[in-house]
């Protein structure tokens, strides 16, 4: 039984209801939530050798189904990537977009965090290493229109994703060394060779 069946269904058998109303409450099933991100920090480290440069603390943290579309929240993710909690925080006050509040509450929730299960000293001393978004569940609805048709609604939401590592950032986070036209084509050249031909000898 698909959920447009479901739908008029239950218009018909409960008149009261409104299209508007009927349809978000079908779809509030299961909303499947992202756990792969969270479990890095669960990983354990083997210990490290004297003279090994010491391996920064880190925390991930997710906020899960916001109500703000996926596309939208890629502006803001993109926004504080390599920049000191401090700093992300304040900027984050300024802009005047409602998935910055919840970038800037994940935010402080993943410094807490840190400080108090992730042994991290001082909770300045930290910069946001990643930041990006996800699709979350997807609720279809329907509208009225004229003429007795119909149209689809979609109700997005998103997660974000962020993770916190200790120490300063780095002076340019999207700074990378330019390869040389011979290193380029190594590169193809490499890719190339590697291709094969599935079930093949």
């Amino acid at each position: 039984m698909n959920s447009t069946f479901k739908l008029f269904s239950c218009m018909l058998y409960n008149p009261v209801n409104r299209l508007h109303t009927c349809a978000p409450i079908l779809a509030w099933s299961k909303p499947v939530l992202p756990m792969k991100f969270i479990n890095y920090n669960k990983k354990v480290y083997p210990p490290q050798i004297n003279g090994e440069e010491p391996r920064p603390a880190y925390i991930c943290h997710q906020k899960t189904n916001i109500k703000y579309s996926p596309k939208k929240l890629w502006y803001i993710a993109s926004f504080v990537r390599g920049m000191t909690v401090d700093e992300a925080v304040k900027q984050l006050s300024f802009v005047n977009k409602k998935g910055a509040a919840y970038v800037k509450e994940a935010i402080l929730e993943a410094q807490e965090l840190a400080v108090q299960q992730h042994n991290v000293e001082f909770r300045s001393n930290l910069w946001i290493a990643e930041s990006f978004g996800g699709k979350g569940m997807l609720i279809k609805g329907i509208r009225r229109h004229a003429r007795a048709r119909f149209g689809e609604v979609r109700y997005q939401y998103s997660h974000y994703f962020v993770r916190l590592e200790e120490g300063k950032p780095p002076e340019d986070y999207y700074k990378r060394k330019p390869l040389t036209p011979p290193q380029q084509l190594d590169i193809w050249l490499d890719q190339m060779r590697k291709r094969k031909i599935i079930n093949s000898y």
